[in-house]
């Protein structure tokens, strides 16, 4: 494990953790965060305008930096809501403008917001977990041994009939989409080589996957930035505060960092 540190006042951990785009962020102590996916680990904090991020090193050259979408100037974004005259985004980006698109595995994010119809976000990250200790594969942290995420043909896919994951009527469709993609497995690397509307219309082929949820599989796990998923916060928030219409022409290429600033505002202020 290395520690690195990035100068980077356009990034708080707490605020990506909660902002509804990924489920197995954990608190480990305040202030610090622990995060596995892809069979990976990393541990993150921020102490004034720096971030300090443990992980292999060569995990974080090959994997973190572009999960975390270090990458992108956050800054470039920050000047283009500056220079809107949308005064609810300037203060929804006040609120949340330590939020990072997250660059997730792809199966991940798939099986994920699966999980997440007609949801809540404290069931969905309780069946995640559930699904993940069901499967039982494991890797080791410095904070000891911990559950991954299981791959397309790691598990038998009947493991979603067990009612204790809480599931409900979403279990025949994970279990349809885990043996769809065990038997096609070249399927997740031709999702990464589509546009953004060919992403989505490949993804709605699959039981289970409506319009909001292949969006949100296009933004979180194929970084199509300019996905903007609509679910019934989002629908109500656009009726409220842009009844003449949202200008997605001005936040053209990154209007699905601006909806979750948006979402991550409506969040907060229940």
């Amino acid at each position: 494990m290395k520690k690195i540190e990035i100068e980077e006042t356009l990034f708080d951990p707490y605020e990506i953790m909660e902002s509804g785009q990924c489920f197995r962020w954990k608190e480990t102590v305040p202030g610090e965060y622990s995060v596995i996916s892809a069979g990976k680990y990393l541990k993150l904090k921020k102490t004034g305008d720096k971030v300090i991020l443990e992980a292999d090193e060569e995990d974080f050259e090959n994997y973190w930096k572009e999960y975390l979408d270090l990458n992108r100037d956050y800054s470039q974004i920050k000047n283009l809501i500056d220079k809107s005259l949308d005064e609810h985004l300037k203060e929804a980006f006040s609120l949340g403008s330590g939020i990072r698109i997250l660059n997730q595995d792809l199966w991940e994010i798939i099986v994920s917001f699966m999980i997440s119809q007609n949801n809540n976000i404290p069931r969905i990250k309780g069946s995640i977990e559930a699904v993940c200790a069901k499967a039982g594969l494991t890797i080791n942290t410095p904070e000891g041994t911990e559950y991954r995420f299981p791959n397309p043909g790691e598990i038998d896919p009947d493991l979603f009939d067990d009612r204790s994951l809480g599931l409900g009527y979403r279990a025949p469709y994970l279990t349809e989409i885990y043996s769809f993609a065990a038997d096609n497995p070249s399927w997740l690397d031709y999702l990464k080589t589509l546009s953004y509307e060919d992403a989505v219309k490949e993804l709605l082929n699959r039981k289970g996957i409506g319009p909001k949820v292949a969006n949100c599989i296009a933004l979180f796990g194929l970084h199509h930035v300019d996905a903007f998923p609509v679910d019934t916060h989002v629908k109500q928030l656009l009726n409220k505060y842009y009844p003449d219409g949202f200008d997605f022409n001005y936040y053209k290429g990154v209007a699905g960092i601006i909806q979750q600033y948006l979402f991550y505002y409506e969040l907060k202020n229940k």
